[in-house]
Order: C-alpha cells, then structure tokens, then sequence
C-alpha cells in the first residue's frame, strides 16, 4: 500500500490593498497549527518520502514550519496545485505513484473534493477540510489515483 497524505494550509492573513491571493503569509494562529500539523505527522509516523507543494506562500510557510518538526524532506513547488480542482490534483498525484508517502501541501476546495473523489468516488461529497488539517488516504501500490480506489484512514485538525 502507498499513501497520499493531504494537508491544507494554515490560517492566513487576510489580503491587503493591492496584494496577490498568492503572496498572503501565515497569521500567527496559522503558523502554530502548521507546527501543530507537523508534530501530528511526526508521531503518527507519517513522515513524507516526497511533499509536492503550492507556490502560493502561506502553502510554503506551512511547509516550513512542518518541516522544521519532522526534518528535511525531498520536496517541489508545483504550480499546478494552486487554485487546482481535484481533477487537477489527482493528476498532480499521479504523475508520482512511485513515492510510498506523498504528501500535497495546497488549498480547498480542491483538497476537500480531491479527498472526496479519492475515498467515495464523488468530488461533491466531500465534507470540510479546516486550515491546517490532515487527510490520510491509503491505496495500492500500483493504482492509479482515480475515483473511490482509496481509502481514507485519518484526517486530523488543529
């Protein structure tokens, strides 16, 4: 079995006058449960082999901050995720079925319904994912990331 791990960002700080929906940071709340997610990750043992992750910089400060709980880890920005639907995002997934634990760092909705389409076979069933939770989706080895092949064995929130 392999695992797609899906962590959705921490709380961010709201847009100001004349800034990008990409450029938000973290608010002080958000970086503690992105530090909050990591500890969670950690000992749960679900440490990632691999973390694919959002451009957008509340994505990566939460990254960071998990990261700086379970190690260094081999990771990538991939632009595709932000914004992403969850037909995006199984593609994204897929392209790395070779990696045992794969972790996305990105946004909802596409999260949320990625989780949904993943587990139950339908993207509209899904039923909220909070800033900073944690899906746990568990398949074969050599499945393709398509609907309902997984099975959904964790999610957590801070």
């Amino acid at each position: 079995m392999r695992e797609i791990v899906l962590l959705r960002h921490a709380h961010a700080e709201q847009s100001g006058p004349g800034q990008n929906d990409v450029d938000r940071p973290l608010s002080a709340e958000g970086l503690a449960e992105a530090e909050a997610a990591g500890c969670w990750l950690r000992d749960h043992g679900l440490v990632p082999d691999l973390v694919l992750c959002s451009p957008a910089r509340r994505t990566r400060e939460t990254l960071e901050a998990v990261l700086g709980v379970v190690g260094y880890v081999d990771q990538r920005l991939e632009p595709a995720i932000y914004d992403a639907s969850a037909g995006t995002l199984a593609t994204v997934a897929d392209r790395h079925r070779d990696v045992g634990r794969l972790l996305v760092v990105g946004h909802n909705p596409g999260l949320e319904r990625l989780a949904a389409l993943l587990h139950s076979g339908q993207s509209g069933e899904y039923r909220g994912m909070p800033p900073g939770a944690i899906a746990v989706l568990r398949l074969p080895v050599d499945a393709e990331v398509e609907p309902g092949v997984a099975s959904l064995v964790d999610f957590w929130w801070p």
